[in-house]
């Protein structure tokens, strides 16, 4: 069992390891798993590559268990075992997940919830309709954490877990992503697109135990609104889905299940 963080290659860090799961906190700019368009380095064939270790023959698999964005940042669950796959899978919907996102403006509300049926064209972008028979159900709630004059950091938790569901969401509401050239604002120069997946809550596949991990928030969120703390979830509090409390800093200053575990359909 992994006690202590530990990084491998492709600047993966691996938070949580027992004999049945993996916690990992995936850097912005690598694909979770690969697709049909783009077959490179992935964490999923990183971390296969890191349980074989030492063992050139080994056939140990690992199993994905939902994915973040490439450009997305933070934290994943993959599984050793179909069994422990299928089962975090199937209590999902209980999970706490909870992303941190920077967007352009100020929002007008504290808090909002956004629902629409999402689609995919031929180019693999997303886009809302309110057809049901074109799309799938998703919805994303929200909070503002804090506001400056051209951006607003949000609280976001999923409730489907859709591709690019927040991103889409976000700019449908007119507040798309810092940074989202695909969804957003493609002329903005940005080193990176200001989603994190920061705080994840589950229950372990086997055992039950409720296991609870947070991931440090990139610098360049503090770039775009200034110094903040967050304070993670209680255990005791799962599977509630109320915010995390936003701290004053002492200097006062977007999760899709795959269809397969082992490919995807598009660039996400």
């Amino acid at each position: 069992m992994v006690k202590k963080k530990k990084f491998i290659s492709g600047g993966i860090c691996i938070v949580y390891e027992d004999k049945d799961i993996m916690v990992v906190d995936k850097p912005e700019g690598l694909l979770t798993v690969k697709t049909e368009r783009e077959n490179v380095r992935t964490a999923h064939a990183l971390l296969t590559e890191y349980i074989r270790t030492g063992c050139g023959r080994s056939k140990k698999r690992l199993f994905v268990v939902h994915r973040l964005d490439r450009d997305t940042s933070g934290l994943l669950i993959f599984a050793k075992s179909e069994e422990a796959m299928n089962r975090l899978k199937d209590r999902w919907k209980e999970n706490n997940k909870k992303y941190l996102a920077v967007v352009h403006g100020a929002c007008e509300k504290d808090a909002g919830s956004i629902s629409s049926y999402l689609a995919e064209d031929s180019g693999y972008n997303v886009y809302t309709t309110k057809d049901p028979a074109k799309g799938k159900l998703a919805q994303t709630e929200y909070r503002v954490l804090r506001r400056t004059k051209k951006c607003s950091l949000l609280e976001v938790t999923l409730l489907t877990g859709r591709k690019n569901q927040i991103r889409v969401h976000l700019a449908s509401i007119g507040h798309p992503i810092v940074g989202d050239a695909k969804y957003g604002r493609p002329d903005e120069e940005q080193p990176r697109m200001a989603l994190h997946a920061w705080c994840l809550t589950f229950k372990h596949p086997f055992t039950g135990k409720v296991l609870s991990f947070t991931s440090e928030v990139p610098d360049f969120f503090t770039t775009l609104v200034g110094r903040f703390e967050l304070r993670s979830i209680p255990e005791a509090e799962f599977p509630k889905t109320s915010p995390p409390s936003l701290q004053p800093s002492p200097a006062g200053g977007e999760g899709a299940l795959p269809s397969s575990p082992q490919r995807g359909r598009g660039p996400r």
